[in-house]
């Protein structure tokens, strides 16, 4: 079908030669798109937007499948879509969860937990009214027991082939589009079902989990000293299994439970001996559950590349299992059968397809599930199949080897489930009376109302078939499985008249009226939108505002003739430049005007409206905007004075222009200026001199003040003074603006403002040493003449000095120093608090981590020429300290010596024998940076600096000043990680511990199940 354009185009072509006064409904019907030919299966690949008649694309195939379009015109009996007698039911895969599907159906054909789930309370009971099921309200599972348990009623009593798990997948919170670890998701899943469940009363669904795969073995710890036991008994839910190194099932399991000794820096401390001793450990299986999961673990920590792996190693099993031999008692029935098999296709650890083998516990028949095929052994016999293929490329097949009857060999199973063979196998699960009928009841209406509608879209509409317009988006949640559809809500389509917009016709579909009777009968809502809600005054302006468009270019170039000629005396109109420059731009605004108010006042389809703070922000700034000929109305409202901003057009111009402007003001080139802003214009004027004339006698009276000569310091105190003013350097640098710039462009600065450098009780926020150091930068310092000049210049609200008391000549550093007013320590205490929380409280922040090489850190200034770049290293060179120099943050010479120009953005002082000290940091080999948050955990940090240097997690040991870090569990912020901080980072040699490393990289994968 054409582009949503190009039919818009098509749609409204016929305004062209149609006035708006001539509209018919003809033409209404060609606004609206009705004739515009159905789209067909096959040949529009998704739906278009711009054919309210095209139905292909919308959700359609999760129902009806993919389905050739002859095929699908020739259907008489949909039964090719439904469910087969006997079998069992498919589920989707929504993208990339196969993983999930394979577990599902494991899960369902396990008949004990699938019938605790049926005994679960739901609140299916809820959409019961006095006559029976409720036919208004579609059932919606709340907690993630019902999902599985509706999911599992689908699956039961489905009539489809195949159903949609959305809605299990999205209460789990999973990614569709992302393959999680199989093995992984099962323990998370499981541990989250067993948590649920155990807040039920019934005993029988509370402790299915650890009925079902519980099991208990113990850590058993001998010493060989003086033969002590020590046993740590624990449960388990599945055996995890090395398979490297092994052809076995069995030998797989002898590893697990065979025995470690502890010798060596690992000997175990006896408490009977009361110090370490040699001892040996191993894992003793007390009891085994009636499902016995065991994991094949194929996914390993490849050391060589850094990534997981995965193992093609051949591993045999068979269809029955001893486990006697391996347990700790010999007493009980150990014989387990085979029940299920889950399959991992592909080469990568990160990718593939996941597909089971699972057998049937009634019939006790293999069937094979992947996603919606399902497809039955023959033989009731398991037939690993073709998958065993696809593990590896063709170059590195290995031989297949030779299993016996009643075994089976796969590389590509990852999880294999035993059942105990004494188990009952006529047990059958029977789905809840009512959660029955509410599934029987949505599988029968949602299959047969959909074929209907496609059976009558197929042969599509008559000439005089009644029909009605229906949201898009509403349709395809209707489509849509996973979640129950709400009332329909038509009201966002509506236009000022209370009809369908003729701009929404993008987003509705047509359908015909039988259906839209069956919509409405269902879920309700409205209004309806038939033949009568098409808009005849929406398309008669809609013919109006395109013919004004097809007129206005030749409109403008008419105008721009006009413009040509010189008007001569008072017949012209004045009009704004800048207007002028624009006024084809605002005219096609001025007439989509009503087009977008129309967009901002109609928001999402079914209640989903449009955020109203952004829509009013939007509407304040159109309103912000100056319309045509409001560039020269002054804020009087009268003519502006400044004849640079306007011009005098001719009559015929301006008649051309209020065609498309009439509310646009008019002024006659007779009228006169604003007689306010004249006299406002002759103040500006006297102020302008008043301002020139303060400037120069304030720059005259504080000139070195404003040079930024022979300033005093407070690290270097000047001898002819025991007194020094303070005011703010923001004063300072405000009035520096004033007095260099225009005086016009600034406004004077009129008071000093000290009371910014005071606390609420009036005392003094700095101290004398941090006035000389990080404070410096805050203040400026005064000489006592000048502090004279400023007090007559400006309105000094609070005085602040700083008086040196005590001068000894023998020792200067006896020197004490005092200030008025006082300095308020509770108040500086508190500054100091909270610039400690402000470093501590950061997002997106620079931190450098320096690897330590050899135990020493390479510092900069042991080799700047080899960790600095050469214009650093330069500068490094240059710098010069000041013999006696104290404090490196003031390099200053004798009072009345020249300083230059102080920056405030690196706070540096500079002086005639010194060179500017740079405060940012400089990296240096063997450090990077990295991007940082305060409430980031230090494990996270070290996966970054995983990535970074390439060394792992637990090889790392950060240290920062001095301070070890090694609570993976705090904050950065907690720890005192602050923005531009150096941590050290010493790696400890590497060992051969692929285990841990895994653990690391899947903590990086964990799957977040939330109910």
């Amino acid at each position: 079908m054409a582009p949503r354009l190009q039919l818009e185009k098509a749609a409204w072509r016929w305004t062209e030669t149609v006035p708006p006064e001539e509209v018919t409904q003809e033409h209404i019907e060609a606004a609206y798109r009705i004739g515009l030919e159905p789209c067909q299966r096959g040949v529009c690949r998704r739906n278009c937007r711009g054919n309210p008649n095209c139905l292909v694309g919308i959700g359609e195939h999760v129902w009806l499948g993919e389905i050739d379009e002859n095929s699908f015109h020739n259907i008489d009996d949909p039964n090719s879509e439904r469910r087969k007698k006997n079998a069992f039911v498919g589920l989707t895969n929504l993208g990339a969860t196969c993983y999930v599907n394979t577990f599902l159906q494991m899960w369902f054909l396990n008949l004990e937990l699938r019938q605790a789930l049926y005994l679960c309370p739901s609140t299916c009971g809820e959409y019961v009214t006095g006559e029976g099921i409720s036919k208004d309200r579609d059932y919606e599972p709340q907690t993630i027991c019902e999902h599985l348990q509706y999911l599992f009623a689908l699956l039961q009593n489905s009539n489809r082939r195949y159903i949609d798990p959305s809605g299990f997948v999205k209460a789990l919170g999973l990614d569709t589009g992302q393959q999680q670890d199989a093995q992984e998701f099962s323990k998370l899943f499981m541990s989250l079902l067993e948590d649920t469940l155990s807040k039920q009363k019934n005993p029988d669904v509370r402790n299915i989990v650890q009925k079902q795969f519980c099991g208990e073995y113990a850590y058993v710890t001998v010493c060989n000293q003086c033969g002590r036991e020590s046993k740590l008994v624990s449960k388990f839910y599945e055996l995890e299994l090395n398979i490297q190194g092994h052809k076995q099932l069995t030998d797989c399991i002898t590893e697990f439970l065979k025995e470690e000794k502890l010798e060596g820096d690992n000997r175990y401390f006896c408490e009977t001996c009361q110090s370490k001793q040699n001892a040996t450990r191993k894992i003793r299986l007390l009891s085994l559950p009636c499902t016995l999961n065991l994991q094949l673990m194929r996914f390993v920590f490849d050391r060589q590349t850094g990534h997981k792996k995965k193992l093609n190693t051949y591993i045999g099993f068979s269809e029955l299992l001893d486990m006697e031999p391996f347990m700790e008692q010999k007493d009980g029935v150990y014989i387990y059968e085979l029940s299920a098999v889950l399959i991992h296709r592909g080469v990568s650890a990160y990718s593939g397809h996941y597909i089971a083998h699972v057998k049937d516990p009634q019939t006790g028949e293999w069937y094979k599930f992947n996603d919606e095929d399902i497809e039955k052994m023959e033989g009731k016999k398991l037939q690993l199949g073709i998958e065993e293929d696809l593990a590896e490329p063709s170059k590195s097949q290995t031989r297949k080897p030779k299993c016996g009857k009643g075994t089976h060999c796969s590389r590509n199973a990852y999880m294999l489930v035993y059942r105990l063979q004494t188990r009952e196998k006529s047990l059958t699960a029977e789905v809840p009376i009512l959660l029955y009928s509410r599934v029987t009841l949505k599988c029968h209406l949602l299959y047969h109302v959909l074929v209907e509608m496609y059976m009558f879209v197929s042969v599509h509409f008559f000439p005089g078939c009644p029909y009605e317009f229906v949201s898009l988006e509403w349709l395809q949640k209707w489509l849509d499985e996973s979640a129950p559809p709400k009332p329909i809500d038509n009201t966002a389509c509506l236009c000022s008249h209370g009809k369908l917009h003729p701009d929404k016709i993008s987003i509705m579909k047509r359908i015909s009226e039988y259906v839209a009777d069956y919509f409405y009968r269902r879920y309700g809502g409205g209004p309806r939108l038939n033949v009568k809600a098409l808009c005849k005054d929406c398309v008669v302006e809609r013919c109006r505002i395109l013919r004004l468009k097809n007129q206005l270019n030749e409109d403008y170039k008419t105008v721009t003739n006009l413009l040509k000629i010189t008007v001569k005396g008072n017949d012209g109109f004045w009009v704004g430049k800048s207007s002028l420059r624009s006024w084809r731009q605002l005219a096609l605004e001025q007439l989509n005007e009503q087009d977008d108010d129309a967009d901002q006042s109609n928001g999402k389809m079914n209640g989903d409206a449009q955020n109203k703070d952004e829509s009013n922000e939007e509407k304040r700034e159109e309103e912000e905007e100056l319309n045509f000929n409001e560039d020269l109305v002054c804020p009087h409202g009268d003519l502006c004075i400044s004849e640079n901003e306007r011009r005098v057009v001719s009559k015929e111009a301006w008649k051309k222009l209020k065609q498309y402007f009439p509310k646009a003001p008019e002024f006659p080139n007779s009228r006169e200026c604003c007689s306010q802003c004249k006299i406002l214009e002759r103040e500006g004027e006297e102020n302008e001199a008043l301002h020139k004339m303060m400037a120069c006698e304030q720059k005259t009276a504080l000139q070195n003040l404003f040079q930024d000569k022979c300033r005093p310091c407070l690290g270097s105190w000047p001898q002819e003074t025991d007194e020094l003013y303070i005011v703010s350097q923001f004063f300072v640098e405000e009035w520096r603006k004033f007095v260099s710039r225009r005086p016009t462009r600034c406004s004077p600065v009129s008071s000093v403002g000290n009371s910014a450098l005071l606390c609420p009780h009036g005392g003094l926020m700095f101290t004398f040493a941090s006035m000389t150091k990080e404070d410096s930068k805050l203040i400026a310092l005064i000489w006592p003449s000048e502090w004279e000049a400023i007090q007559k210049l400006f309105v000094v609200d609070h005085v602040i000095k700083i008086i040196r008391m005590q001068t000894s000549e023998t020792s200067p550093e006896s020197t004490l120093f005092d200030s008025e007013p006082k300095l308020c320590p509770e108040c500086r205490e508190g500054l100091l608090c909270q610039q400690q929380r402000d470093l501590r409280e950061y997002t997106q922040a620079t931190i450098y981590v320096h690897k330590v090489v050899d135990n020493k850190k390479v510092m900069k200034e042991a080799a700047p020429e080899l960790n600095v770049s050469s214009s650093e290293a330069e500068e490094e060179r240059e710098e010069v300290k000041p013999e006696g120099e104290q404090d490196p943050d003031f390099n200053q010479t004798n009072g009345g010596a020249k300083r230059q120009k102080i920056s405030h953005q690196n706070y540096i002082v500079y002086q005639k024998q010194g060179i500017r000290r740079s405060t940012r940091h400089r990296k240096v080999r063997g450090e990077k940076a990295l991007l940082v948050s305060a409430n980031q955990t230090l494990k996270e940090l070290k996966i970054q600096i995983m990535h970074a240097f390439s060394v792992a997690p637990f090889d790392q040991n950060l240290s920062i000043d001095g301070k070890i870090l090694n609570d993976d569990t705090a904050t950065l912020g907690a720890l005192g990680v602050i923005p531009e901080s150096v941590i050290l980072l010493k790696a400890d040699e590497p060992i051969a511990d692929y285990a841990a490393m895994d653990d690391v990289m899947q903590g990086k994968e964990d799957l977040i199940i939330t109910l």
